[in-house]
């Protein structure tokens, strides 16, 4: 797929995948979502890349929302065809990407894109970044599962204000929310999440893959969490980096796992 609205930077296993549509301030429109899809299942099933950063371009923005002029003459069946193919594309499909994904948060994320960040593994904001979900100021609800996660990360009292309110808040409040995980200077942010991933990349990836498994499902209603990594867990014993990492562990070395 030739992209028009992202570019991908990869270097040491990592792959920075930066949203491109300035004019706009990075919104989300259907033809991003599909690239966007595409570029995390192509990099996901690419076994060079550990690690995957989610970022905008420029300074004044992440994503500042949805695309509204795609949508503001929708029917009932098509925003819920809207919500339900954005979900299953983009949203569900970060969160359980086994590859992990880091948000870096460089400026507005509001709407959907605060929903890509929360859907990310977690999340890091630049110190000039604003945070919210403005849907009801336009007649709706959040719709590409921020009812969901964000009570899920900032528990659902604040979650209601925030979602009712349709206010922002800034990356200090968030960081005290559990929103995100750190916050660091504009000019810090990339260099802070490489730093981080690179600490990921050291370890096993097969690992990784499960352990986001196991961690989704303890938020899933249909799943019992303990179970599943009950499973995970076991099927890490017959893996090759499972052998690796205890070997390594015994002979006091530092473990080489195969393919990283």
């Amino acid at each position: 797929m030739d992209f028009e609205n992202i570019y991908i930077e990869e270097e040491n296993n990592l792959a920075t995948i930066t949203i491109n549509r300035p004019k706009k301030l990075n919104a989300l429109n259907k033809r991003t979502i599909e690239e966007l899809h595409v570029a995390f299942k192509e990099l996901d099933e690419d076994n060079e890349t550990k690690v995957i950063i989610i970022t905008g371009s420029g300074e004044k923005a992440f994503v500042a929302g949805a695309d509204i002029s795609e949508f503001s003459d929708y029917s009932v069946k098509e925003g819920r065809q809207l919500a339900a193919a954005g979900q299953r594309k983009l949203f569900d499909f970060v969160e359980n990407l086994s590859t992990p994904v880091i948000a870096a948060i460089n400026g507005f994320a509001l709407g959907g894109g605060l929903e890509l960040a929360m859907a990310s593994h977690f999340r890091v904001a630049s110190s000039n970044a604003r945070m919210g979900l403005p849907e009801v100021s336009l007649g709706v609800i959040p719709g590409y599962g921020g009812t969901q996660r964000l009570p899920q990360l900032v528990g659902k009292g604040r979650a209601m204000e925030m979602i009712m309110t349709a206010g922002m808040v800034d990356s200090d409040k968030a960081f005290g929310y559990g929103l995100v995980n750190h916050v660091v200077s504009s000019e810090e942010l990339l260099p802070f999440c490489r730093k981080i991933a690179s600490r990921i990349s050291n370890n096993s990836a097969v690992a990784i893959k499960h352990a986001i498994k196991a961690v989704n499902a303890g938020f899933k209603y249909d799943a019992d969490g303990y179970s599943v990594e009950i499973d995970a867990f076991g099927s890490c014993f017959g893996t090759d980096d499972f052998k690796e990492g205890t070997t390594a562990f015994l002979e006091k070395r530092k473990a080489d796992f195969p393919g990283s």
